[in-house]
């Protein structure tokens, strides 16, 4: 298998603040690799340094075996498109596509050639004569994609390319961009902070977080098998209990919650009876008035502080008896709870596999 960009033990300083902290990882050929992360991570750094727009302080970073160390943005296999796609208004979209190829001087026959099949690749046939103000927030996204893969870059650089659409177009070119990367097979690196975009996409996908990769893995491990508390927080939704262990056998401990909750739940790790934990758990986990010949399930009830209606991904914002702690429960798509309102009283249960535990020390 070819390794399209391998980063080896990156690190970029300013000053005394570290962006990126010694960071390896390798993208194979024709994979949907995104960095997830928040705002200030290094996500963007990391991307920048990948483009040969700023140099990194130490490490290596490799595009089909050879070090682009000193190797400037132009003479690197790769191409780069921002959230502001930088079209040519002045030009069309055929303009806009050959530009790179006539900087490169090839033939005007060979340009015609690519951009025409370029432009069926992303489902634009026939847009070679139209005005970029013709078009719509998705075919702009496509015309500057094209306008990178005519290239034929050996890696796609893409940073946020979706931040200034409107959500539905946001929504939907999610589904496109997945399917034109799998169409035409170039090795994609994408940089988000929006971790449904990350998780919809991507082969792979990189948590990042302070400079250094929390996590790397595929979008379902992520979701299901956090390695550590931020990945829990960060990718998806969750309910968090601060805790002790009262006791552990194998990988479930019994924990007592900061409420006086016993929940029994999955640990990430080895904790002993004392150790203080965060306690983790998925909305959709969380069962609504659990039938009671239902054995091993954690128990208990809550007020119903809210009904947040949002189609399929209805929730209850409720609190536990006699607490403060904000919980979002999933509201099953069969309509079966539609009878509940403000301020009733509800039975949760939730089984000891669904949770998982984390040492408290860690930090999230």
């Amino acid at each position: 298998m070819q390794i399209d960009l391998a980063v080896q033990n990156v690190t970029k300083t300013f000053k005394d603040f570290v962006a990126v902290d010694n960071v390896s990882f390798e993208v194979p050929d024709g994979q949907f690799f995104s960095i997830l992360g928040p705002s200030g991570c290094g996500k963007t750094t990391l991307l920048r340094m990948i483009a040969g727009l700023t140099e990194p302080s130490s490490g290596d970073i490799e595009i089909r075996g050879n070090s682009m160390l000193g190797i400037p943005p132009n003479k690197r296999p790769v191409n780069l498109i921002f959230q502001h796609l930088a079209l040519f208004p002045m030009m069309n979209v055929g303009q806009n596509i050959a530009f790179g190829l006539k900087r490169r001087g090839e033939g005007k026959s060979i340009i015609q050639e690519k951009v025409t099949t370029i432009l069926e690749r992303v489902d634009l046939a026939g847009f070679a004569e139209k005005k970029i103000d013709q078009l719509s927030g998705g075919q702009k996204q496509r015309v500057a994609i094209a306008r990178c893969l005519v290239l034929e870059p050996a890696v796609l650089l893409l940073d946020e390319p979706l931040g200034a659409l409107d959500l539905k177009l946001r929504e939907q070119m999610k589904v496109e961009l997945k399917k034109l990367q799998a169409k035409v097979g170039t090795t994609f690196v994408y940089i988000t902070h929006d971790q449904s975009e990350a998780l919809v996409m991507s082969d792979h996908v990189a948590v990042m977080n302070k400079g250094v990769f929390e996590q790397i893995d595929s979008p379902q491990n992520l979701y299901n098998d956090p390695k550590t508390p931020f990945v829990a927080q960060f990718v998806g939704d969750n309910n968090a209990w601060r805790g002790i262990v009262r006791n552990s056998e194998g990988d479930i401990a019994e924990v007592k919650t900061s409420e006086g909750n016993l929940f029994r739940t999955k640990l990430s790790e080895s904790l002993r009876a004392g150790d203080a934990v965060d306690l983790f758990l998925r909305p959709e986990a969380m069962l609504i008035k659990p039938d009671p010949s239902l054995s091993n399930l954690n128990r208990f009830e809550v007020i119903v502080k809210d009904i947040l209606f949002d189609g399929a991904n209805s929730r209850l914002l409720a609190h536990p008896l006699d607490a403060d702690t904000e919980l979002l429960i999933a509201l099953p798509q069969t309509r079966q709870f539609d009878y509940i309102r403000k301020e009733d009283k509800v039975e949760i249960g939730w089984s000891e596999q669904s949770g998982i535990c984390f040492a408290k020390d860690r930090g999230i």
